[in-house]
């Protein structure tokens, strides 16, 4: 089990992710709607894994994984993009992004990535 913090600026996305996650036996101790908010919740309650959209408003994912890599250099961030954002993905796996994930989401691909980046201790 691993304890998770969802960043989304799409409440309906976040539910889904939930969902996903709580029928698998995790625990979402944090749900967020931009980087920065993302930031500070990780701060506060210190998750396994960060699932975080790459487009959001405000911050966006990528500013929101620098930020909580500066923080926290082994923090483990999973990305979230829609098709065609390859080069966001690309810059966000070089800023430490562990694995990405492209919407729409399908659960086992979801679970996949959280288990391969939670083994990575």
């Amino acid at each position: 089990m691993a304890k998770i913090l969802i960043a989304d600026d799409a409440a309906f996305v976040r539910l889904t992710l939930r969902q996903i996650l709580e029928g698998a036996g995790h625990m979402v101790v944090a749900e967020a709607a931009d980087g920065d908010e993302a930031y500070t919740l990780y701060r506060d309650t210190h998750p396994d894994i960060v699932l975080m959209d790459i487009t959001m408003p405000e911050c966006s994912g990528i500013e929101g994984l620098k930020k909580i890599r500066q923080l926290d250099p082994e923090a483990k961030c999973i990305i979230c993009s829609a098709m065609g954002q390859q080069t966001l993905v690309v810059e966000a796996m070089q800023c430490g992004a562990k694995d990405f994930i492209v919407k729409p989401f399908r659960p086992e691909r979801v679970l996949e990535s959280v288990a391969l980046v939670h083994r990575k201790d």
